[in-house]
């Protein structure tokens, strides 16, 4: 299978966390378009949908590549499972899921600053979350990365939009004040437009600002990866987003089941 990153661009991936890549999805962006403005109009039960003071909307869904022909045609034919492989490193690349983040203009709710792994059921170092703007995202309203978080050896609080905590008592540390001491971090982001794509681990510290903007809009799709040595993390108690409660394997197994189908 042909390969479609530089060298550059996986060192980057893998020291820092985090990689821009540019174009790299310009024949699908008319795709995820038409299944993100059809997932805006039909958003799945367990979605959550906000509608701000200022008049704008923050929707977040995932999970729905198998009722939307947009969703489904991208994962499995698009280039991303073979990016995927290799940034991980990967022989095999499994899909964990999909998952639509929509702020429309006036939205004044920020993503806080988090790690994704922990709030998943799944334990790994390999793995891809390939995040693809479908709307011009200029440098002040991009999603921002921690350089080199995701080898700081630690799983952070997760927490709600609220700011409370998902699970109280899990034995996990809060996240370091980073706007606070922004100066004491490398920070990386990219202003971006449809076709583009930032890739990054899902240790990797990243969040993103409100959206201030009066008229511009700003639908983000992005699609979870697994490489080959995750595995299913079952942990009693814990609530895990998404939460895939019909998933039936134990704890420590391989991810293989219907809803993680293999792309490579």
């Amino acid at each position: 299978m042909s390969t479609h990153l530089a060298p550059a661009t996986i060192d980057e991936f893998r020291t820092q966390g985090a990689t821009v890549l540019k174009g790299v999805f310009k024949d699908w962006a008319d795709t995820l378009t038409a299944g993100v403005d059809y997932n805006m109009e039909h958003p799945a039960p367990t979605a959550r949908d906000y509608r701000t003071d200022e008049g704008g909307r923050f929707l977040s869904d995932y999970c729905n590549w198998d009722r939307i022909d947009a969703y489904r045609d991208f994962i499995f034919n698009s280039p991303a499972a073979q990016i995927g492989a290799e940034l991980m490193g990967s022989t095999s690349v499994r899909l964990f899921h999909e998952h639509v983040i929509v702020k429309t203009a006036n939205t004044g709710m920020p993503t806080p600053w988090h790690q994704d792994l922990p709030y998943y059921c799944v334990d790994a170092t390999q793995t891809v979350s390939i995040w693809i703007p479908l709307d011009d995202v200029p440098r002040e309203r991009t999603l921002e990365f921690v350089a080199g978080s995701h080898l700081w050896g630690k799983h952070y609080r997760p927490q709600r939009f609220d700011g409370t905590a998902l699970n109280e008592n899990d034995g996990l540390e809060d996240l370091p004040d980073i706007n606070g001491k922004r100066d004491e971090y490398d920070i990386l982001g990219w202003a971006l437009e449809p076709g583009d794509a930032v890739a990054f681990d899902y240790r990797t510290v990243h969040g993103a600002p409100a959206n201030t903007s009066k008229s511009a809009q700003r639908r983000a799709f992005s699609l979870r990866l697994l490489g080959d040595d995750a595995t299913f993390a079952r942990r009693e108690g814990v609530i895990t987003s998404p939460p895939f409660d019909g998933v039936t394997l134990k704890h420590g197994m391989a991810m293989d089941a219907p809803e993680f189908p293999v792309l490579i």
